[in-house]
This record gives structure tokens, C-alpha cells and sequence, in this order.
């Protein structure tokens, strides 16, 4: 039993042996590592043997002495072994927690260049949004012109154009596919067309232009192009390819508040936080500035903080505050000055913004329409959502049900009343909502009955270009009259010129200031070639006008026509009616235009830009 007992203990001992040893280190080494064959000492490669210099005669042989072999001993400018070596003003711990995410990249040269795949990048020539077969110009139509030329008239073309159809031709330019001219670069080009869209009030043609480049691709010009066109639209978010991606390219407060906002939305909802609040304490941008903004940064993550909206102490409305607060469905407050775009400007935007109550969106759309932002279409699709909403008392639906009362009423003359009412404006406004009734006027019957309201319909048609439609009242307006005028220079195709007589009635007849309405007739009909040479000078000799005067810009526009070069013609075309109002338009300036588009290939253009300064004017 006790030797039973000595082997039970032995066995105990020898597995708390075993387990002992297991919990130690391990070899884990292959056998060939742990035992190496053993290698043949290799044998070593015979040398030359460096014989002693010969003793002096008579005296013994010099002993050989190594040289010693010296180490250089390493500065304290010099890195440790396995440290690399940063440059002098490389930022400390500190600045490094402190900066922001791209300048960290920037940093340490991990900033990306593309958001897109190399595969899916697009080249940069043909940038625009219309193509040939949509309407746009010939691509390389501006690719052989002089940089200069073209550089001069964009940077010129900054603001709106007095001329409706005018408007409608230069958008066209603008937007078609075209490639740069011959030493501009391809994204200066783009910025340029950018901006004067946008000057235009066309900012969604202007942003979609500016989408068609490559987020990586983008320079400060075009920067501050695109970030104009979101804004202008309301799109606050579609800037952040370009801010996230090119964070490096502005330094201002707003640009600040705009990165911040799309930090939000990629989900950084803390640090967008951060960013805000100290932008609000370093005043880095206005309080208003940055409340908006974290009330538009917090609709997008957890952060859920409640931001109250003070407009005390506020003294202007600038693009920023109006773009976020229509976003947001804040309430603009009354009687602020608008900076940095003009009243009409910003009612463009209105109408522009989807977010923009329906109500206020209609009312803006006279300033939309009237300058050729908005079709005929457009402004009865507006009306017509006004009047079937529920949202609105029958006093807001007025106009709306005069509109419909032109479509719909059960004779002409309570269709044409109901038109008359909603042109009870002043002169732009006027003509804003006979752009409104185009369509409503053309399903007016021609009738002698109705001879009074003819030149108004006529025009009103004219404004949707329904010139056939207009040309039923050709038999029915007399030879000299306003309506005549109008049919004289609408009218798509004419065999021979017009009456010099039935000129001279109308002429007799005008009673608009300094004779402008004949002024503009006559240079129209010159343009289209429907006026008898001799009767043209006849009749600018009574006017007391020199239309065929040669200036630097009408050189170059007569020489583009003559070319046929269409989009250069309609670039000038545009730069020679640059304005706000009929007045500051001149009939000489007006018959080289009319002459151009004409002999361009641009005749339906040219018609209708003629047409327009008589009806207006």
C-alpha cells in the first residue's frame, strides 16, 4: 500500500512536471534551424602577398604597420540610426491635433487629387450640357478664335441682358458643348460661362455646367463660380465634392461654414460641430452666418441641437443667408437691403429655390419670366399649381383664376379681358405676364371685333415664339399700325421688302419717346433685309440715327456672320445687350445684332429680338 502510494505521488509529480514545462517557452524553430547541417568551411581566396621594402644594406628589415581604422563620430544634427529626419517647421504635436483633416493630408502628401476612379474621369474638352443635337452650337466653333477675344467678352457679359430672346440665345451659347479656344485653359473657360450664367440669373444652368468638370480639375475661379450657382439655386450641399476635395483652395469664413456643413453630412457630425463653434467664438463669420449654418448641419447627423434663428442686429440679406434660409424654411425678415445681387436677382432665385413656398414663388416669377429664365410653360405650370393647391385662401389664387379664365372663359372677349387684367403692370411687368398669356392669347380667334387687343396679343404670342400663330392676324391688323409692325418683323418668311409708305404711317403715328418704337422698326427691317436700301437711308435720315456706324465690337460681330460662325455671333450678341431696361438699348446696337443673326443662320433669333424691341419699348 505505501509503494502503491510512493508511485501515486511519483505519477503526480511527473504530470505536474509535464505541465509545468508546457506553459514554458517553446521551441518552435524547424528542426533544419535548431540543428544546421554542418556547411564545408569555404576555402579562402588566395591574395597577393605584400612584400616588405628591401632592408637598407647592412641594417634589418622595417616591421609592416596597419593603418587604423577611424569612424567618424556623429553630430547632434545627425538622426539616430532608424529615426527620420523632419524639417524645421514641421508642425508639433499640438498643431497637428489642431489642424484639419485636409491639411493633414496636404501634410503628409496623402491628399487625394480625384473622387472618382481613373477609369470614370472625364476629359475636359467639349465641356456644356447641350449637345448638336440638342440645340447647342458646333463644338469647335470657339476653338480657332482669338483667347483674348473670347476671354473679353465672357469677363464683359457679367449681368443680365435686356432683351428676353436675347437671354434665350446667349443661355443657348453658354451651355452647348464647345471646346476652349486656342490658349485658354479648359477649366478658365469653364468658369467664365460659370459666372456669366449665373450674372444671368441662370444659376441651374450655371451649376450644371460647372458639375460637367471633375471635382479634382477645379481652380479658385471656378470655384468661386460653382459655389455662386449652388447657392443661387439652393442646392447649399452640391459644393461638397468640390469643398471636401479641395478644402485648400479658399480661407474665408463662409467657405469655413460650407466645409463644416458637409463634414455633417458624410456623417462627421462632431467635428462639423466643433468647426462651427469655433468658427461662432473666433468670429471667424457672421453669428446669422454660422446660426444658419448649424441649423443646416444639424438636420443631418445625431446631434439634434436646437438652434435659434436671431435676426436682431442683422442689417443686410447676403446669397449665403438667403440660400440657407429658404433651405431651412426660415422666415427672411422685412425691409433688409439685399447685397451682392439685386432685388430682381434674388427673386430669380426665389423662384429657382424648390424649397421657396409656392405662394412667394409665383409672385417672383414675373422677374423670371420677364427676363427669359422661365418659359411660358414654366409660368402657367407655376399658376396652375397655385390654384389647385389647398394650401392657399381664394385671395392668393387671384391671378391664378384670371389665368385660368383666359384659357377657359366661354367667349373671347371674357378670355381677353381676364388677359387684360393680368396685364394691368408696369412696362416689364407687363411684358412678364403677356409671356404668362402666350399661350392663352393664341387660342384667341382673329376677329375685327377684337382689333383693339390685337398688337397686345400679338406680342404676347411673340414672347413664346408663336409667331405662326401670330401671323392669323396678318389680314386683319391695318398696313402702318403697331400690329402690323410687329407681323412685319415676325414674320418667318417674306418674299420682297416691306412698304416704305406703310413705314412712313407708322412713323406718323408713334407717339412712344423720342420716336424709339419707329427707331427700332427700322433697324430691325434693315437687319432682316425687308427695308428697300434707299428707304433705309430715307428713313435714318428723318430718325436722325447713323445705324451703319462701325465700331470695334461691330466690326467683330459682322465678321463673325459673315463667317457663320453662330455661337461667336450670339456671344456678341449677348455682350451688346448687356442691361437692365429697354432704355439703355440703342437702335444702332440693335440693327448689327438683327443684321448678324441674320446673316448667321440665326433669322428665327433675330425675328424675334426684332419684334420684342418694338413691343417693349
Amino acid at each position: 500500500m505505501k509503494r502503491v502510494g510512493l508511485w501515486l505521488a511519483g505519477a503526480g509529480f511527473a504530470l505536474t512536471s509535464t505541465l509545468a514545462l508546457a506553459s514554458g517557452p517553446e521551441d518552435l524553430l524547424p528542426p533544419a534551424f535548431r540543428d544546421p547541417p554542418p556547411q564545408s568551411t569555404p576555402t579562402p581566396t588566395p591574395t597577393a602577398t605584400r612584400t616588405s621594402a628591401p632592408a637598407p644594406s647592412g641594417g634589418t628589415a622595417a616591421p609592416s604597420v596597419s593603418a587604423p581604422v577611424v569612424q567618424d563620430i556623429p553630430s547632434s544634427s545627425s538622426p539616430a540610426p532608424g529615426r527620420a529626419r523632419l524639417p524645421a517647421d514641421f508642425p508639433t504635436l499640438e498643431e497637428l491635433e489642431r489642424m484639419e483633416s485636409f491639411e493633414v493630408n496636404e501634410l503628409f502628401g496623402l491628399r487625394p487629387k480625384f473622387d472618382i476612379p481613373a477609369a470614370a474621369r472625364r476629359d475636359l474638352a467639349e465641356i456644356g450640357v447641350l449637345n448638336r443635337a440638342e440645340g447647342g452650337f458646333v463644338t469647335g466653333s470657339l476653338a480657332n478664335q482669338p483667347a483674348a477675344l473670347v476671354r473679353a467678352a465672357l469677363e464683359a457679359s457679367d449681368g443680365p441682358i435686356i432683351s428676353r430672346w436675347g437671354h434665350i440665345l446667349m443661355r443657348r451659347a453658354l451651355a452647348s458643348r464647345l471646346d476652349a479656344p486656342e490658349g485658354m485653359d479648359a477649366v478658365e473657360f469653364a468658369a467664365l460661362r460659370a459666372e456669366a450664367l449665373s450674372g444671368m440669373g441662370e444659376a441651374v444652368v450655371a451649376r450644371t455646367v460647372v458639375q460637367d468638370i471633375d471635382a479634382g480639375n477645379y481652380d479658385r475661379a471656378l470655384t468661386d463660380a460653382a459655389v455662386s450657382a449652388y447657392l443661387a439655386s439652393g442646392d447649399v450641399l452640391g459644393a461638397c465634392p468640390i469643398a471636401v476635395l479641395r478644402g485648400d483652395l479658399r480661407e474665408d469664413g463662409e467657405w469655413e461654414l460650407l466645409r463644416a456643413i458637409c463634414a455633417a453630412y458624410l456623417g462627421q457630425t462632431r467635428s462639423a460641430e466643433r468647426d462651427l463653434d469655433r468658427a461662432l467664438g473666433t468670429g471667424a463669420a457672421p453669428e446669422i452666418d454660422v446660426r444658419l449654418a448649424q441649423r443646416f448641419a444639424g438636420a443631418a447627423g445625431d446631434g439634434g441641437r436646437a438652434v435659434n434663428i436671431e435676426w436682431e442686429g442683422v442689417e443686410e440679406i447676403t446669397p449665403w443667408r438667403f440660400a440657407l434660409a429658404r433651405s431651412l424654411g426660415v422666415e427672411l425678415p422685412e425691409g433688409l437691403p439685399f447685397t451682392g445681387q439685386t432685388p430682381d436677382d434674388y427673386a430669380i432665385s426665389d423662384v429657382l429655390i424648390p424649397a421657396t413656398p409656392l405662394l412667394q414663388r409665383v409672385n417672383s416669377a414675373d422677374a423670371a419670366g420677364g427676363r427669359g429664365v422661365l418659359s411660358s410653360a414654366a409660368m402657367v405650370d407655376l399658376y396652375s399649381r397655385l390654384w389647385a393647391s389647398d394650401a392657399y385662401d381664394q385671395a392668393d389664387k387671384a391671378e391664378a383664376g384670371l389665368l385660368r379664365e383666359a384659357y377657359v372663359a366661354s367667349t373671347s372677349a371674357e378670355r381677353i379681358a381676364a388677359m387684360r387684367e393680368l396685364w394691368e403692370q408696369d412696362t416689364d411687368a407687363m411684358y412678364a405676364r403677356q409671356v404668362l398669356t402666350g399661350y392663352a392669347a393664341a387660342r384667341i380667334q382673329p376677329s375685327e371685333e377684337l382689333l383693339q387687343d390685337a398688337p397686345a396679343l400679338i406680342a404676347s404670342m411673340l414672347t413664346a415664339g408663336l409667331d405662326r400663330n401670330a401671323m392669323r392676324w396678318g389680314s386683319i391688323v391695318p398696313a402702318g399700325s403697331e400690329g402690323w409692325a410687329l407681323l412685319a418683323l415676325a414674320q418667318p418668311e417674306r418674299e420682297g421688302t416691306v412698304s416704305g409708305g406703310d413705314v412712313d404711317s407708322f412713323i406718323d403715328d408713334d407717339d412712344s419717346t423720342d420716336m424709339r418704337k419707329s427707331a427700332f422698326l427700322v433697324a430691325g427691317l434693315a437687319g432682316l433685309e425687308r427695308l428697300d436700301e434707299d428707304d433705309f437711308g430715307d428713313f435714318a435720315d428723318r430718325l436722325g440715327i447713323n445705324y451703319t456706324r462701325q465700331s470695334a465690337w461691330s466690326g467683330k460681330i459682322e465678321a463673325a456672320s459673315s463667317y457663320g460662325n453662330q455661337a461667336l455671333v450670339a456671344l456678341l450678341s449677348g455682350l451688346g445687350m448687356q442691361g437692365r431696361s429697354w432704355d439703355q438699348m440703342t437702335p444702332r446696337h440693335l440693327y448689327h445684332i438683327v443684321r448678324a443673326l441674320n446673316r448667321a443662320g440665326l433669322s428665327a433669333e433675330a425675328r424675334m429680338i426684332a419684334a420684342e424691341a418694338v413691343a417693349r419699348s
